[in-house]
């Protein structure tokens, strides 16, 4: 891997940085996760995708820049960096869609993409259940195929998006007589299917981020499956790479946060007593940043993630936890004010980054069995 960008590099880093600077809302958005801020998200999605900026490193013609994976990553260097509004429809750009431009068919792909990039179409993903969160193998939601259409009836969980979102999508089970990982298909939902409820609940700092989803005898036409019926297992296993790796949790965004942390304990600790944990965590985002771009390279060069997608996954989630908490402990007493209160420091957010970091090592499949996962396919250590 060449550590050096080249010159057409810098100069794509150069027109990202002119182009957010022009264009980031003067006011920070509400959040995303309330229905004002979801809905003004959207608008930003929409601004992105006017210019071009909405998914850099899709073809053209579903409104892409042909961008390759190494001027992504300095795409999104700049974005956080440029503390730009929070992307609404990432389960959608950085999960489905890859796995549709894989698996999709030629008509999936020109109905589904152009309006996932423009923000017209948002995606929330419903993959767990009561009783199959990690072990997704197990769940039971049954999809009963009936001429051209399958019969949906069950329930899913923890739905990420699923308060506001246009469409779902799930793992379902097409073969009531398979078990664990056989006999699973993947279906895109439309979320006003008759027969579809969905019911809100709020995360730790209140907010509708998630909600429940019940299917009683929902109809859903058999062109909205991807990939093979049956093999959903298959399909699934590349969006949980995407979800793990590269795409969900990019380098920039903990490489922003690091700088952020360094300037706070500039302005609270005068007497330099966090200096050394501010600069180890400073340390491992620019470390798991050039873990990425040899990743990249890797992919670039048509390899594929594998088991790193799981070990990238327990460095980022507990980078994160381990930034915001020494944040918080930083803050003091005021790390316990949320973001927009009236004495919060500096208009802070690190209790609500803080919040949502505590879930990294649960969502996108818990850290226990991404050890697991290491443990076997990396170190060849025996099942127990």
């Amino acid at each position: 891997m060449n550590l050096k960008f080249t010159a057409e590099e810098n100069k794509f880093r150069e027109e990202v940085r002119e182009w957010l600077g022009k264009n980031i809302p003067a006011e920070p958005l509400p959040s995303l996760d309330t229905a004002e801020g979801f809905e003004l998200h959207r608008e930003w999605e929409k601004k992105l995708f006017a210019d071009g900026w909405s998914v850099p490193n899709w073809p053209k013609e579903f409104g892409g820049r042909d961008c390759s994976i190494t001027e992504w990553l300095i795409f999104e260097e700049e974005y956080w960096a440029s503390n730009a509004p929070g992307r609404v429809n990432t389960n959608g750009i950085s999960l489905l869609a890859p796995t549709i431009f894989q698996f999709g068919t030629d008509e999936q792909q020109q109905r589904i993409l152009p309006k996932m990039a423009s923000g017209e179409e948002i995606w929330a993903q419903a993959w767990s259940e009561p009783n199959a969160g990690s072990d997704l193998a197990s769940l039971s939601t049954k999809a009963i195929a009936d001429g051209d259409w399958f019969i949906l009836n069950g329930q899913k969980t923890w739905c990420s998006r699923g308060a506001f979102a246009d469409w779902l999508f799930c793992i379902v089970r097409t073969d009531p007589e398979s078990e664990r990982h056989h006999g699973l298909s993947y279906l895109l939902v439309p979320a006003d299917t008759e027969g579809m409820e969905r019911r809100v609940f709020g995360r730790l700092d209140g907010r509708p981020a998630f909600s429940e989803i019940f299917f009683t005898d929902a109809k859903v036409h058999k062109s909205n499956l991807l990939g093979e019926a049956g093999q959903g297992w298959a399909v699934a296993m590349a969006t949980t790479s995407s979800e793990r790796g590269l795409n969900l949790r990019a380098p920039g965004r903990f490489m922003a946060a690091a700088d952020k942390l360094a300037e706070l304990e500039k302005e609270l600790s005068a007497s330099g007593q966090y200096s050394k944990q501010v600069a180890n965590i400073w340390a491992k985002s620019r470390a798991y940043r050039w873990v990425c771009f040899s990743a990249a390279a890797k992919l670039a060069s048509g390899g594929e993630l594998g088991s790193t997608a799981s070990m990238m996954k327990v460095f980022w989630s507990e980078l994160d936890l381990e930034l915001c908490a020494l944040a918080l402990e930083m803050l003091g007493d005021r790390a316990e004010l949320m973001e927009g209160s009236p004495d919060a420091y500096n208009n802070s957010s690190w209790l609500d980054d803080y919040l949502f970091a505590l879930a990294g090592p649960i969502y996108a499949g818990t850290n226990e069995i991404q050890r697991n996962i290491i443990a076997e396919r990396v170190l060849g250590l025996p099942r127990k």
